[in-house]
């Protein structure tokens, strides 16, 4: 991992054309080969009989945030990037900074995030930060908009769509990640949780537009018209560039990133609606796992095998994965090599 942040380094210090271009093959053989090593690792210490292990407590306390992360055994080193969704202005279904202030101190960490590609109140970095205030992040943690001044490109292992992944530049200031996603609905994805934390949400304002686009423009302006929609990547396509991009992202940081996946105020909308509907379904609890694959699966058998009762419906919630086709990202996923949807369920109440 330090040879590939000092090939990344000298990548974006150097002018010369040739030079870059030698840097470039290099950083994408070191990725693939430490990436897939630590990956090995990492899912030696976290599996069980072949299945991947995902922790589970019903609490949603910041005292049960920490138990979980600790659960893990896998201790958060250096320089921490939690990444989270700082939530649009007029969202109130966000992870809120009372939740999340004792892990984020448990570690030292700092919570990142990238400008959106939508307009709103956070595509505008001035905006952003405006929402970010509002929301009290910054009044309690540090807090990087990773892409204000900038951003880079990482190497994807998939280039079936995307042929990098755009992430905001600050993400070569950290050695180790927390995915600390916001389980819940999606109006594109049909659910969010950590694998479209690691893609969308790490991604650029250009990045995310390239991802959407399916690796047809990075102009977020295009990405949205009506004549691009209606000839633009398929469903499928979109869901397959996420998980190309969320594998970027993982293999990045080898064996120092961890998933957390908050199941509360599970709206059919996501964080990133400023007019979200209200959550139909109660809050299930914190799930956690070093494979992204294994806990977003989790999560969503969680929901698909719930059985309503009054005021606790799920059938919104997953009319809504099944009209976007959701289950398809954790499915390709595990193809490319990203994780396992095979997993133990290790409850820690």
């Amino acid at each position: 991992m330090y040879l590939c942040r000092l090939v990344l380094k000298l990548l974006f210090n150097s002018r010369n054309k040739m030079k870059k271009s030698i840097l470039t093959v290099l950083l994408m053989a070191l990725f693939v080969s430490t990436g897939c090593a630590q990956k090995a690792q990492t899912n030696q210490a976290n599996e069980t009989n072949g299945k991947t292990k995902v922790y589970m407590t019903t609490e949603i306390s910041p005292e049960a945030l920490v138990k979980i992360y600790k659960a893990l055994g896998h201790e958060a080193k250096g320089r921490v990037a939690v990444k989270i969704s700082t939530g649009e202005g007029g969202n109130n279904h966000y992870l809120k900074p009372d939740l999340i202030r004792g892990l984020v101190e448990e570690v030292n960490g700092t919570i990142v995030e990238c400008c959106t590609a939508y307009g709103g109140t956070r595509q505008d970095p001035k905006d952003h930060w405006k929402t970010i205030h509002e929301h009290g992040f910054d009044s309690i943690f540090a807090v990087d908009l990773m892409d204000e001044f900038g951003e880079i490109r990482i190497p994807v292992k998939d280039q079936k769509h995307l042929k990098y992944d755009i992430v905001g530049e600050h993400l070569a200031n950290y050695t180790f990640m927390i995915n600390l996603a916001h389980f819940k609905g999606h109006t594109m994805g049909g659910f969010g949780g950590v694998l479209k934390n690691a893609s969308i949400g790490v991604a650029s304002t250009h990045g995310k537009a390239y991802i959407h686009s399916a690796g047809k423009t990075t102009d977020p302006k295009l990405t949205w018209t009506p004549e691009y929609l209606a000839a633009g990547p398929t469903q499928d396509d979109f869901l397959e560039s996420m998980a190309a991009a969320a594998q970027g992202v993982h293999n990045y940081f080898g064996e120092n990133i961890l998933y957390i996946n908050v199941m509360n105020n599970m709206s059919v909308d996501c964080d990133c609606d400023g007019h979200p509907a209200a959550p139909r379904l109660k809050d299930m609890g914190i799930l956690a796992s070093t494979d992204p694959v294994a806990l977003d699966k989790a999560c969503l058998d969680l929901v698909f095998n719930h059985k309503a009762t009054e005021g606790d419906d799920e059938k919104p919630l997953i009319e809504r994965i099944n009209r976007q086709h959701g289950t398809y990202i954790v499915e390709y996923a595990e193809k490319i090599g990203l994780g396992s949807r095979d997993y133990e369920l290790i409850k820690i109440d």
